[in-house]
Order: C-alpha cells, then structure tokens, then sequence
C-alpha cells in the first residue's frame, strides 16, 4: 500500500494578477480568500501571486485589507496563521469602480499595468465574476473594450463565470454570445464547485484505474444509479434569488448533471481537459429528453413546509421563510428519472433528486447493481424475499469516501447471508485539511487546465434537458404545495416515481452513522 505522505506534491501555480469583481461579496469573504489562503499556505501559489479587489464599495486597500482581517478571523478560526495571512495579505489590492461603467475599467487597466510594474510580475491576469449573474456579460464586454481578454505575446488572460449560468436554454445560448463577443472559448472557465471536491474527482480514478471495476461499468451488471443532494438547511438569505430559480434551475442544470455526466461518460483517450469534456458532453446529449407527457410521470417536484429537524428543533415552511411570498409556487424539492440512449447505459434509468429541508446533509452517488440468482441461497436469507444487490456509494460530502454493501455469511453453524458494508474515507486515509472546495478549481485557473470547468456546448446541452420540465411546470402550477415536512426525505409522489419501477429511494445510512 502506498504511502500518502509520499505523494507527489503539485508545483505552485505561475504568477500573475488575480482580478475579483464583488469583492466584498459573500462569495468573496466566505469562500475565495479562504481558499486563496490555503493555497498559500500548501505552498500553491507563487510568492509574487498578487490579487485586486474591485467592487463598487467606498475603500482603498488598506481599508480592504483591514476588512478581510475581520473576515478570515471569522470564517477561518483557529486555522488562520497570522504569519501566513500576512504574507498573503500584503499582495492584496482594493480599487473601487462600477461595474457597468467603462471608465472603471479604463481605471482597472490603468492599475493593473502599475501593479504588474512594481511588483515585476507577468502582466497574466485571471478575471473572476464574483457578482450577480446580470453583471456577467457587462463585465464580460467592458473588459474586452479596455483591451483586457486580448492574449498576445504569451500573455494569458482567462475569465471565471459562477452559476447560475442562464435561467434557461434561451438565456444561456444569449450569455455564451455575450462571453464570445470579447473571450474565446478557451478563456472561459465556467466554474461548478461541486467539482472541485475530491470524491468527484476520483470517480474518474475509480472506474478506470481498477481493473475490477470499469468491466461492469454498465447495463449488464448495474441496475440503476441514484444521484441525492440533500440539504437540511432551508432557503435561509437567497429568497430574493431563489423565488425566482427554484430547486429545478438551480441545482440540476449545473450539479446534478455534472454528477451524471462524470458517472456515465466514456473513457477519455487521454486525462486532458478537452478529451474529458468532450465524453462530458456525448453523454448529456445522449440523455433522452422528457417529451412533455413524461414530465407528469417523470420529474416531481416539491416544496416543504412547517417541520423539525432531525434533532427535534422546528422549523417554518418555505413560504413562511422571510422574503418568500405567502402563495409561492416554487419548488424546493425535485426528482427525476432520465434514460441515456447509449449501449453502455441502455435500459439503465438514473434517478437524480435534490431537495432542502432534508432529513440529512449529504451528497451521494448510490450504482445498485442487478441481484444475484436466489435460488442457492433461498434458505440462507434473513429476514428478506431476495438476495440484497450490491450498492456502490460514492460520497461527495459531508464525508468523502466510498462505500460498498455486499453479501457475507453471518457468524452461526446455520448457513445465512446478511449484508454488510465495506466503507473507505478520505480523512481516515489521507488526513483531512480544512477546505472550501474552491482550492483545486482556483488552482487549476491559474495554471490554465479546464478539465473541471464547463463549456458552453455542455451547459447547453443541460438547460436543454431541463427546458422540457420547466415548460410543463409553468404551464401546470402545482395544486399541492407544501407537499412534505421540513426535516423528512421529500414528497410521496417522488417515492412513487421510483416505486413504479419497483425500486426504492436509497436512505443515507452513512449520514446516521457519523
């Protein structure tokens, strides 16, 4: 077995300017500069790595700097090292401009060139959109008319886009328009942080590393496929935000699809951004639309109301959560059942659900495979009809790791099979350090691998799978909101989704365990 402690270490990202429009965002201080400090600290980012804050804000960099001080201390805790910060902080800037006015960004050109001068670093400049989603292609062509996305001389210049990307396909295709107006694709970095986590990364690893895996990587050996993000928080400071997205567009476009689409793609010929993304999107296009009849057969949406938590605390329901409206029909639970036309997944249904106000926090992808004969072991059950399938779990958080249930004879003269589980965790293995999820895809942005960002084919292909549903859904407003308790697994109608098919919503055991 090998020694962690022995791996390799990542060489520190090159040097240049790290731009933040929304620099005293919520993304911004609870998110980024701790990441950015982590990077720091692990030795990957150059010492001249310098950063500039922007945002409309009346400051200057020492009065940045001071807040950022309050902020680290806050989110950081006993994890922050004042000698380590300071170094960071010393090569952090504030410039105050608007960010649909052009004459700030002739300002941030200006500065930039400054900052590239007195700290004699390369004039490479990484542009990261921080802010509401309506400043995306205002930034996006300010930066291109003050001569900031042109690439010359070896010069690199590279733009983040956060989701949401797109409230639908038709917003979607017009924001790719916009970004290509000044950016060539290969500038653009599309970030989804649910694959900046570890777990999701090695999936890849997993299938295609292990001989005794990728061989039954397909229908003649897996059932069917589960993908569960579960939340017990509530909508708790994004009304204003999530009234108008709801838990369709905000987390199946992006995350969940993402999941499905790392799952289910084709080996790439090479571990290189363009190969992956390129079976990334042969996948999501091979995804069988809903047609619109399916939808009220197919896709279940929800909304929870008054509950408790599973330790006992009450909790409103959505619509009495501060900013929501009293009638409001927008969901916070979804689940759906997508079929992909392909030979390695035909037949093989993936049911994907999403929900807040769960009864657990996890994040999971459950691969149930076919049950083995019964008639050998007919007598040998507990307590069951049939020989359990065996489960693959790959747990994306809150604890990293997978797991496996099998078959195994339980200690007694009598022959009986009972299921266990064989389960492997990321901190007990490899040490657990603390982590935003943002460190890898900050990292890989400055050195220039998009391997875990989007392109615009790929969100496309997502918004045109999702289009189908929301068409139905604004068509038919739903007649049974709130249809499920704060702190439960989500409406009936998404146990019956999968009960039709004769199978059952997987129950994290992991969460009850930890």
């Amino acid at each position: 077995m090998s020694d962690p402690a022995a791996t390799p270490r990542a060489e520190p990202a090159p040097p240049g300017v790290m731009v933040i429009f929304g620099a005293h965002g919520d993304l911004t201080k609870r998110k980024l500069f701790p990441a950015l400090y982590y990077l720091a600290r692990d030795g990957l980012l150059d010492p001249r790595f310098t950063l500039l804050g922007v945002d409309h804000v009346d400051s200057d960099t020492d009065a940045y700097r001071a807040y950022l001080d309050e902020t680290m201390a806050e989110f950081l805790g006993d994890a922050l090292s004042a000698d380590r910060w300071a170094a960071l902080r010393e090569r952090v800037h504030y410039l105050r401009g608007d960010f649909l006015q052009d004459e700030s960004f002739r300002e941030l050109a200006q500065r930039l060139a400054e900052i590239t001068d007195v700290e004699e670093i390369p004039d490479d400049y990484l542009f990261y959109m921080a802010t509401p989603p309506r400043f995306f292609g205002e930034i996006a062509l300010r930066l291109g008319q003050a001569g900031l996305a042109r690439e010359a001389d070896g010069r690199w210049r590279r733009l983040v886009v956060e989701k949401p990307f797109g409230s639908d396909l038709q917003s979607a295709r017009a924001l790719n328009a916009t970004l290509h107006e000044a950016f060539d694709e290969s500038q653009i970095y599309r970030i989804d942080h649910y694959l900046g986590k570890e777990t999701v990364q090695n999936i890849l690893m997993y299938r295609l590393a292990n001989s005794t895996v990728e061989p039954i990587w397909n229908h003649r050996y897996i059932d069917h496929v589960q993908i569960t993000v579960a939340e017990t928080v509530g909508v708790e400071n994004r009304a204003g935000y999530y009234e108008h997205a709801g838990a369709l567009r905000d987390m199946v476009p992006n995350h969940l699809l993402a999941l499905l689409s790392i799952v289910a793609m084709e080996p790439a010929n090479a571990l290189d951004g363009e190969a992956i993304r390129d079976e990334q999107a042969k996948v999501l296009n091979s995804v069988r639309p809903l047609e619109p009849e399916e939808v009220l057969t197919q896709a279940v949406r929800g909304q929870y109301g008054p509950g408790h938590l599973a330790d006992g605390t009450p909790v409103p329901g959505y619509r009495e959560e501060p900013g929501v409206a009293p009638d409001s029909n927008t969901e916070t639970y979804v689940a759906m059942k997508l079929m992909i036309d392909s030979w390695r997944w035909a037949c093989v249904p993936f049911y994907l659900r999403t929900g807040k106000r769960m009864r657990g926090r996890y994040t999971e992808i459950a691969v149930q495979f076919k049950h083995a004969p019964n008639m050998m072991f007919k007598d040998s059950l507990v307590r069951r009809a049939n020989i359990p399938p065996n489960v693959l779990i790959l747990r994306i958080q809150p604890d990293e790791g997978i797991g496996m249930c099998f078959n195994a004879k339980v200690p007694n003269p009598m022959p009986q099979l009972s299921q266990v589980e064989m389960d492997f965790n990321y901190a007990d293995y490899f040490g657990q350090a603390p982590t935003t999820g943002y460190e890898t895809l900050i990292y890989d942005c400055l050195c220039g691998d998009p391997t875990l960002f989007k392109r615009a084919d790929v969100i496309e292909a997502g918004w045109s799978l999702v289009e189908p549903v929301l068409d139905v859904w604004r068509a038919l407003p739903p007649r049974n909101f709130p249809n499920y308790p704060a702190g439960g697994w989500g409406p009936q109608e998404a146990e019956r989704l999968v009960h039709a098919d004769g199978r059952g919503w997987r129950k994290c055991a992991h969460a009850k365990k930890r």
